[in-house]
């Protein structure tokens, strides 16, 4: 609990000259996520926010859409063989009455730091029902100016990644460019749930106010979970994938990709974006 970082010792070669010296690295660690006391998956994460990485995993699942349906998540003590607790474990237990989904078939018990949905048994799986659906009524509207900006500040909020330059950033961002919430983790997706999960625990959801800006690429898995917590603008920095671009058009979102300074590629909800009136 808290190893965002760590220090290890290094052989640095610059320019010929060599010398031994300490590094700072983010730190990697597996995170089991049990539900209501059963295992459920394992992703490989940087320690910090896991109980809201495991909400917002919940969320992108479609087990959770609402604060309501969460009675507590905690640290499973003696997670190990002699009863210590190495805070990684998290029990999520559900509310009173809120249905347990039978989602076992449907994912292996592990993920990956770089990939949501290495388990999932088939791409239909992953298309769950979001309980906060795009109806385009959202009133977020933001101008080619308003996104250029949004990177740079995504940029100088993230502490660890200053000191590490190995974490993947996700942020929540008002129609009118304040930043909300930022979430570092070494993988992408458990940014995006960190983001999402506390939103739930603080009661926010659905985020149809907001917009979602990451870091990297925009995969099929950051689409799907911007999906299933109701937000309908996602931006990144890098490319889409196809199957991204076709969720977002599906479901009713805004995709942006390579938004970098004043130059952007919009794929999909194009009516949330306020060009020009002479704009082509």
């Amino acid at each position: 609990m808290g190893r965002v970082t760590e220090r290890r010792r290094v052989l640095r070669i610059r320019d010929g000259a060599v010398s031994a010296r300490a590094d700072t690295l983010v730190a990697e660690e597996p995170l089991e996520i049990r539900l209501n006391g059963k295992p459920l998956a394992i992703t490989m994460r940087t320690p910090g926010d896991d109980f809201a990485l495991a909400v917002g995993f919940l969320v992108s699942e479609g087990v959770l859409a609402d604060a309501s349906e969460l009675a507590s998540v905690v640290y499973c003590a003696g997670a190990t063989a002699d009863g210590s607790n190495t805070y990684n474990v998290v029990d999520v237990r559900l509310a009173e009455g809120v249905v347990l989904p039978d989602i076992s078939l449907e994912r292996n018990v592990y993920t990956s730091s770089s990939c949501g949905l290495c388990g999932k048994a088939s791409l239909d799986a992953v298309r769950t029902k979001t309980r906060h659906p795009l109806t385009g009524q959202d009133g977020v509207r933001l101008s080619p100016a308003q996104l250029s900006v949004l990177p740079d500040r995504l940029r100088a909020a993230q502490q660890v990644f200053d000191r590490t330059g190995g974490l993947h950033g996700a942020a929540l961002f008002t129609p009118e460019g304040e930043l909300v919430d930022l979430r570092e983790d070494v993988g992408r997706h458990n940014a995006v749930d960190k983001v999402v999960g506390r939103a739930l625990q603080q009661g926010r959801l659905p985020l149809g106010d907001s917009v979602l800006l990451v870091s990297g690429r925009a995969s099929f898995e950051l689409v799907q979970k911007a999906v299933m917590a109701g937000i309908p603008m996602l931006a990144a920095v890098s490319a889409p994938s196809s199957l991204a671009v076709e969720l977002a058009r599906e479901s009713g979102m805004t995709l942006v990709g390579f938004l970098r300074g004043t130059s952007m590629n919009v794929y999909a909800g194009e009516e949330r974006i306020a060009l020009p009136v002479d704009a082509g």
